[in-house]
């Protein structure tokens, strides 16, 4: 197994994509720490993770708090004994037109995205350094590379994921330390399961291949970036799309 003695935290990893990278690590051997705002989800995971014969812990951690943020380290290293891999994964949308978007609605996404990655990178820095290995990916997206209508705070928030993962891996790459992103194109997820046909169809026309991806998609790079046979990159944001965009 890929990871087998690895401990990997997954922040939003209750749910969705989050859910599916975790149990994607477990099979692989890891034991996993969720942190998520909905302790009932986080509870219904971890059951599924132990299942499989791992070790799990879970919290519920806001990640815009940077003293929580460190606090709920120190409890992962003093009951784990370590962090091997972080996955900085939760996140929000609030969308609404630039014209229209209030102070409250930019500074939310921005805080939870963006601020929230940069907490945990940094909380899990001297622990990764001390180990002298790691490997931290940052769930960014499509979107903070092309924009998009109506999403301008979660665009920049995951922009700024991107140009924050570059900067991490270059201060970070002397310990041995991995940082790379990925960016996930249109997924099957509750949000896409909830929207008019006609828009699900103008999504599809707009990907190569025609069709969308699965939480497992993401969670297979994701499982990639996270294993020895990463070891050599770092500093990129892998596109996880159907081919919607080339860059």
């Amino acid at each position: 197994m890929r990871l087998e003695g690895k401990v990997a935290l997954v922040t939003g990893g209750a749910r969705g994509i989050g859910r599916e990278i975790a149990l994607a690590f477990a099979r692989e051997g890891a034991d996993l720490v969720i942190w998520d705002v909905n302790p009932q989800e986080s509870e219904k995971t971890c059951k599924d993770i132990e299942s499989l014969g791992r070790k799990t812990l879970s919290d519920q951690i806001d990640v815009t708090d940077y003293a929580k943020v460190e606090e709920g380290i120190n409890k992962i290293l003093d009951k784990l004994g370590k962090i091997d891999i972080l996955v900085n994964n939760a996140g929000i949308t609030k969308d609404n037109l630039l014209l229209r978007m209030s102070q409250q609605e930019w500074d939310a996404v921005i805080n939870v995205n963006l601020k929230g990655t940069f907490n945990c990178t940094k909380a899990v820095f001297r622990p990764l350094s001390k180990l002298r290995y790691g490997k931290i990916i940052n769930i960014a997206s499509i979107i903070g590379i092309i924009g998009n209508y109506g999403q301008a705070n979660y665009a920049a928030s995951k922009a700024g994921i991107i140009a924050l993962t570059k900067t991490a891996a270059k201060e970070l790459a002397s310990r041995n330390v991995n940082v790379n992103a990925i960016a996930p194109g249109f997924i099957q997820t509750e949000m896409t399961a909830k929207l008019p046909e006609e828009v699900k169809k103008k999504m599809l026309e707009a990907i190569p291949m025609a069709k969308l991806g699965t939480p497992q998609d993401v969670a297979n790079a994701c499982l990639f970036l996270a294993s020895n046979e990463s070891d050599y990159i770092t500093g990129q944001t892998i596109v996880v799309d159907g081919g919607m965009v080339m860059v």
